[in-house]
């Protein structure tokens, strides 16, 4: 078992994470809390699903990622002719060598973005589902590796519907977080049109951590302490959302175990090494809310998933935070 994080340690991961948001921050105008989720869900090594309209900034926000941890990003545009091999990679077989040859698809990054994954089949849904889970990918036999931090951040456009398939349960519990940037205040609207001319602003970002100490960042996180009075917290709001006569399916263990990570990287991002119920608190919308399955008859007369995790919140008491103290 891994030691719990000092308070240093604490100190330096807030102070870092910190910086990291207001390094993006700068491109991605106004948008500080959707950011610090996003950095969140990256060292808590999960994926981020947002779902908003064209032209919200999310390209930028992928990009601007990728550039302030030195790492390498690619976007890959679903469309309904994408092929899984078109994502992973694909084996060709080399003349000169007379070998078989991996060459590598846009999957192998830091920061994947995922454009409008909603637009393709279920099956090339399904190629993301294995790298996003274990962080490899089987071509033919072989198992690769994508390294660390690896993060997928995938976009779906709620406007049009048409020519879209449906995210499976399956792949919506693949992601950590789903949340959307929105658009920009009046004032931001402003600066953004100001700077108009700089097409790229995210090419203005320029490192602040290498891919390694993100590593390192995302090893430490998961030390944070966890008190088994927080863990049956999580476990009966769960429980509560499961039960809950307005949903067909609530909340997964793995939901469970998604929202202990998060809530880890959470608190260790606040300079904290230990986890308090409103962490847990605070995230529940993000990590929860796209994992709902809701009764037809209750989404029908306005239940959404908000909605049922806001009732479990009111309805399970929380542990008292002066015992929860790492």
């Amino acid at each position: 078992m891994a030691m719990t994080m000092t308070r240093e340690q604490a100190a330096w991961f807030q102070e870092t994470f910190q910086r990291l948001v207001a390094n993006v921050g700068a491109v991605v105008l106004g948008k500080d809390d959707v950011i610090a989720l996003a950095f969140t869900a990256m060292l808590a090594e999960g994926h981020l699903l947002l779902e908003d309209a064209p032209g919200t900034g999310k390209t930028q926000l992928a990009k601007s990622m990728a550039a302030t941890v030195a790492g390498a990003n690619t976007r890959i545009q679903f469309t309904p002719d994408l092929l899984p091999s078109d994502v992973t990679g694909v084996t060709v077989y080399d003349q000169k060598t007379q070998a078989f040859e991996f060459h590598k698809g846009p999957i192998f990054a830091q920061i994947v973005l995922a454009d409008e994954i909603n637009r393709a089949s279920p099956k090339t849904q399904s190629a993301l589902l294995e790298v996003m889970e274990e962080g490899r990918i089987t071509v033919d036999g072989d198992a690769y590796e994508v390294g660390r931090p690896f993060m997928v951040i995938a976009t779906q456009n709620p406007i049009e519907q048409a020519g879209t398939y449906r995210l499976p349960e399956a792949q919506l519990d693949r992601f950590l977080m789903k949340t959307s940037i929105g658009y920009p205040g009046r004032e931001q609207t402003v600066r953004i049109l100001a700077g108009s001319a700089q097409r790229n602003s995210s090419s203005l970002v320029q490192p602040i951590v290498t891919t390694s100490a993100v590593a390192e960042m995302i090893d430490l996180a998961a030390t944070a302490h966890v008190d088994a009075a927080v863990l049956d917290y999580i476990a009966g709001l769960a429980e509560h959302t499961r039960e809950s006569k307005d949903t067909r399916l609530g909340v997964s263990v793995r939901g469970a175990m998604a929202i202990t990570r998060a809530a880890k990287a959470w608190a260790s991002a606040r300079g904290r090494n230990y986890v308090l119920p409103d962490d847990v608190k605070s995230l529940a919308q993000f990590v929860w809310a796209h994992r709902i399955v809701l009764d037809p008859e209750a989404e029908f007369s306005g239940v959404t998933g908000e909605r049922v995790i806001e009732r479990a919140i009111a309805d399970v008491p929380a542990p008292q935070e002066r015992a929860l103290v790492g």
